[in-house]
């Protein structure tokens, strides 16, 4: 009763959306969103992360602090924003009363994820008077559709376009690159998540659909048994995997791979073929899954297949990061990035 007492005070100190223009978001639904949208609240990191590649000034409020690994490359403005929680990882919530009281003149949930959290959360900002929009973010595929989407709702079709096409010219060009490669010639892929490399995701999950997009084979198949994924499995079963790479999230793990005698019998691990993923400011190929993956694709068919997908790392990090990020890259920050 006190929830709704407030949502309703809250919702006096709004202002009106009443001349908006209807819209049909990427579920099919039918809103009304206001004629201009200056500020945004995205309900998860991958759409907060992609706002922020649209114009960083949109942003409403942020789904959890600020980490080190944006720091030192995201706007000093970002970092000042106020957390509101969001729908992601385990046992997180939106803080409503925060994301009413801040005012956004819309709100943008990912479309696929939680479904029956996201509408009972729609629903809410309904009743407080605040729009929102669902969007498919699940797939790197979907990544193109859903900027154009934005780009017409938000006023910043030229911008949207723009990132979209880069997008779509990732997947592509890889695509053209690996398509002839046998499944039996495919390099074999293990990712490797959490501090001990133990747990992993299976070859449908969205959390490791780079493997595939790459060329490569994710070494365990099968299909996700969640949404959350970080499946554990023994070193005994890596062993027998026997990956010819192994990608790897926590650097904990990278830094003690080469050194620890359990690993030392695994190909990848013999033959130096175990790579960091670049995680800063947003992680390239997962957690959170984001607009990063389109350089995550290509940086990782050039690992997989260098003569096949033979770019400049470097140089197309720069590009990527001027593109999307507004930033001019020095040399001494790509090789960090990159872990060079």
């Amino acid at each position: 009763m006190l929830k709704k007492y407030v949502y309703f005070v809250l919702f006096l100190l709004l202002p009106s959306i009443v001349s908006g223009r209807e819209i049909t978001d990427m579920a099919g639904r039918k809103i009304s969103v206001p004629e201009k949208i200056s500020r945004v609240y995205g309900v998860s990191p991958p759409v907060t992360n992609l706002i922020y590649s649209i114009d960083p000034n949109l942003i409403a409020a942020l789904n959890s602090p600020v980490i080190n690994e944006e720091k030192t490359m995201l706007r000093p403005e970002y970092k000042n924003l106020p957390v509101a929680g969001g729908i992601f990882g385990q046992g997180r919530s939106l803080n409503m009363e925060t994301i009413i009281g801040l005012k956004p003149d819309l709100v943008i949930f990912w479309a696929l994820k939680d479904g029956g959290v996201n509408s009972q959360y729609a629903e809410k900002m309904k009743d407080a008077g605040i729009p929102s929009v669902f969007l498919d973010l699940d797939r790197l595929e979907a990544y193109p559709k859903a900027y154009r989407f934005l780009g017409d709702i938000l006023g910043r079709k030229e911008r949207c376009e723009a990132l979209a096409s880069y997008s779509e010219e990732s997947m592509k060009s890889v695509a053209a690159a690996v398509s002839g490669i046998p499944e039996k010639e495919r390099t074999t892929v293990y990712y490797a998540e959490g501090t001990d490399g133990l747990s992993t995701e299976r070859s449908s999950s969205l959390h490791a659909e780079l493997i595939f997009l790459a060329g490569g084979r994710n070494v365990h198949q099968g299909d996700a048994p969640d949404h959350y994924g970080m499946e554990k499995i023994s070193l005994e079963q890596v062993m027998l995997y026997d990956p010819e790479v192994i990608l790897v999230q926590e650097k904990a793990f990278f830094d003690s791979v080469f050194s620890d005698k359990r690993w030392q019998s695994v190909k990848a691990v013999k033959n130096k073929r175990v790579y960091l993923i670049p995680r800063s400011p947003f992680n390239w190929f997962d957690r959170p899954p984001s607009f990063m993956r389109a350089l995550g694709l290509k940086w990782l068919a050039n690992i997989l297949y260098p003569s096949r997908y033979p770019i400049d790392p470097a140089a197309e990090t720069k590009k990527f990061y001027g593109i999307y990020l507004g930033m001019e890259l020095k040399d001494t920050q790509t090789r960090e990035i990159l872990g060079l």
